[in-house]
């Protein structure tokens, strides 16, 4: 089982460690209420370090990532951020990624743990006959997610330099390192930053945040802060089994790339999806979990993705993939909660605004 290079500060702080992705990773801490609710309302700290980095550089490392990423890798600037989806040839989604441009010819892409060593495969598979470099970065790279209305004041009172906004980065000195590469992005809804450091730096640069006043999070947190405005998990709500249009995420496909699986896409586009991936809340008591069944007029018409009870809401949310025809907010469903069926609503995003 690996460890990230923050794993003594986590035993230390009494963390509730699980086996995640083949990482030993801190779930809790103190709770994921009280975990949830410090991120809702100051900043909330989490060790993101299992998350996988792949660099491309050379003359075709552009050219390479329209091939396998979904968005339109060309229109991202030196210092800019993007969301993508990279596709099998059948459509289905093999992970959802950020790419950050380095530089004009370097990029990072940043993995879902669980699909790393997958994710760097793939694209060296399609980089024949390319001039460009396709490296496993993962140890080279320590992450922290600092998120929260109150992140971006305690990292600026940390940081040599101006943050960088939404969707963009900054090579900034922190605590731990020189040249970290902060980055306007997170999985939370809330506003903050990512910070990509050298793995000896991590630890300084946790001990600064705890000492600034921000608080250690876990992966519990994680989750139900992401449900909460329906940011997608990978294995739950993308699958290679689901193509990313029926997912909601026809905004980051630019098929005029030519990426693969971008004739899926534009068929399930233009067609319209026999399902769609939906938000709901339960009317009455119980907490929907994935697999749950779901139900109209008798009828089963789809299944549960993710459920939780929403900290903040303080109802059983969820989203679910549904027939198109029910995808419509204020349509009324039933959620087979163990056993029972208990009534249910599709919901507009996201569940819970943070704005």
């Amino acid at each position: 089982m690996k460890r990230t290079s923050l794993f003594e500060r986590h035993r230390e702080a009494g963390a509730r460690l699980v086996a995640f992705a083949g990482w030993e990773m801190p779930v809790t801490y103190e709770g994921v209420r009280p975990e949830h609710a410090a991120v809702r309302a100051g900043c909330g700290v989490f060790d993101v370090s299992h998350m996988g980095q792949v660099e491309t550089a050379g003359p075709d490392a552009l050219a390479l990532l329209q091939r396998v990423l979904s968005n339109d890798i060309g229109k991202l600037e030196v210092g800019g951020a993007q969301y993508s989806v990279m596709l099998r040839s059948d459509g289905g989604v093999l992970d959802d990624l950020f790419t950050y441009r380095l530089a004009p010819d370097h990029y990072l892409t940043v993995t879902n743990a669980s699909n790393h060593e997958r994710d760097r495969d793939w694209v060296r598979e399609h980089a024949d006959g390319l001039e460009v470099e396709v490296r496993d970065a993962i140890d080279d790279w320590a992450m922290l997610a600092v998120q929260g209305p109150q992140a971006r004041r305690i990292v600026a009172g940390l940081a040599g330099g101006e943050l960088p906004e939404r969707m963009h980065t900054a090579r900034l000195a922190v605590p731990g390192d020189g040249e970290a590469l902060v980055c306007g992005t997170g999985y939370t809804g809330e506003d903050g930053v990512e910070v990509l450091l050298r793995p000896s730096g991590a630890v300084e640069l946790w001990d600064a945040l705890m000492e600034a006043g921000a608080t250690p999070a876990g992966l519990g947190a994680r989750d139900t802060l992401r449900l909460e405005v329906c940011f997608h998990l990978y294995g739950n709500d993308l699958t290679t089994e689901r193509d990313p249009i029926s997912a909601g995420l026809g905004w980051i496909c630019k098929e005029g790339t030519g990426f693969v699986g971008s004739d899926v896409t534009a068929r399930v586009r233009e067609q319209g999806p026999a399902e769609k991936l939906v938000p709901f809340a339960l009317t009455e008591r119980g907490i929907p979990r994935q697999g749950n069944e779901v139900y109209a007029d008798d009828e089963r018409v789809g299944e549960v993705t993710s459920g939780t009870l929403s900290p903040c809401r303080g109802d059983g949310i969820g989203m679910a993939y549904v027939r198109s025809e029910l995808a419509e907010p204020g349509t009324q469903i039933e959620v087979d909660v163990r056993g029972k069926r208990r009534a249910a609503r599709v919901e507009s995003r996201p569940l819970y605004s943070t704005h």
